[in-house]
């Protein structure tokens, strides 16, 4: 009998507990919004990042969980950015990953934007600039000695058995169309959907010299930092697949992607309509792969390659951690 009022206060204690555990609000979880997210495409507003811009208005990155900003800037300060880890992702070239880790910044290359190297050297046909072996002798035209222009131009230099004193280099910014119909210069490092596109609308017969139909060299692409690969590689797969599906879309309904750049692009509607879905159209041709978004190895170890001929690495980079196909959907 002596327990009795022991186990009473027990019963009476556990009665109040749950009584108390009842008249305590539930606890209400807000929802997760989208992550804010900056990505740096480079260059200005154009229409050949429809795939973005259609990614966004079709709601892709925000199924993946991401609410994007757009930047344009010079990509050397979108990797130094990233590097830092102010910034998650941006597009860049392959060779500025290169440069960057050179520096000792964590930043590596995902996915591949172009499927080609987008460089070139354009010439109206009565130059005769067909092969590189023609650029013997020449005045070429470059953005400046910098960049993906410069490195895709040494490659095609180097394919042709010449080097830099076997021609006549120029620095003409960004005039290239103007300097070769005024006869500034016999031909023009160009970017291949951009200025052979124009001089074609203007009447001129080109002839183009491809980067990638001599060398192998690595396009633009998502460059991440290290840390977002190992700490959340959901979140990286995630935006990936998001950008991917954008230029899936795009190559699929192309009058759908213009109509959409419109709102991103200033001025676009007062454009040329012709010329602009040209340039997309020659974008889309560039974008177009078996497997959208992978980079092949052998790009990598060329463009290494190339920058150490150049002086511009001075010694190899581990390409294992430059650049991954791992995480492609």
């Amino acid at each position: 009998m002596k327990y009795k009022p022991a186990l009473a206060l027990v019963t009476l204690l556990v009665f109040l507990s749950l009584t108390l555990s009842a008249c305590q609000a539930p606890q209400v979880h807000e929802p997760v919004g989208p992550t804010s997210t900056r990505l740096t495409l480079g260059y200005i507003p154009n229409i050949q990042f429809a795939p973005i811009y259609v990614a966004i208005e079709k709601g892709h990155f925000l199924e993946a969980g991401f609410d994007v900003h757009l930047e344009y800037g010079n990509e050397a300060d979108a990797i130094a950015l990233i590097g830092a880890g102010e910034q998650t992702f941006s597009i860049a070239s392959g060779e500025q990953v290169l440069l960057a880790r050179a520096q000792g910044l964590p930043v590596t290359y995902v996915a591949a934007w172009y499927a080609d190297y987008p460089v070139g050297v354009v010439s109206l046909t009565d130059q005769k600039i067909r092969v590189p072996e023609n650029l013997r002798g020449v005045s070429i035209g470059l953005p400046g000695l910098y960049g993906a222009s410069y490195i895709g131009f040494m490659a095609l230099l180097d394919a042709g058995g010449l080097t830099e004193d076997d021609v006549n280099m120029l620095s003409i910014g960004f005039n290239q169309v103007e300097a070769i119909v005024t006869g500034q210069v016999d031909s023009a490092v160009i970017y291949l959907a951009n200025e052979p596109v124009v001089l074609r609308s203007q009447g001129y017969d080109v002839d183009v010299v491809r980067v990638a139909d001599y060398m192998q060299l690595v396009s633009n692409g998502l460059v991440t930092h290290e840390t977002a690969l190992a700490d959340n590689p959901e979140m990286v797969k995630a935006f990936i697949g998001a950008m991917l599906q954008g230029i899936a879309d795009t190559a699929d309904n192309p009058i759908e992607a213009y109509e959409i750049s419109g709102k991103y692009v200033e001025n676009l509607s007062e454009a040329d309509t012709d010329l602009q879905r040209q340039i997309l159209a020659e974008s889309i041709a560039l974008w177009q792969t078996e497997r959208l978004g992978y980079t092949e190895p052998a790009g990598w170890i060329n463009m290494q390659q190339v920058l150490l001929d150049m002086g511009l690495l001075t010694e190899t980079q581990d390409l294992n951690k430059a650049f991954t196909n791992e995480f492609l959907p």
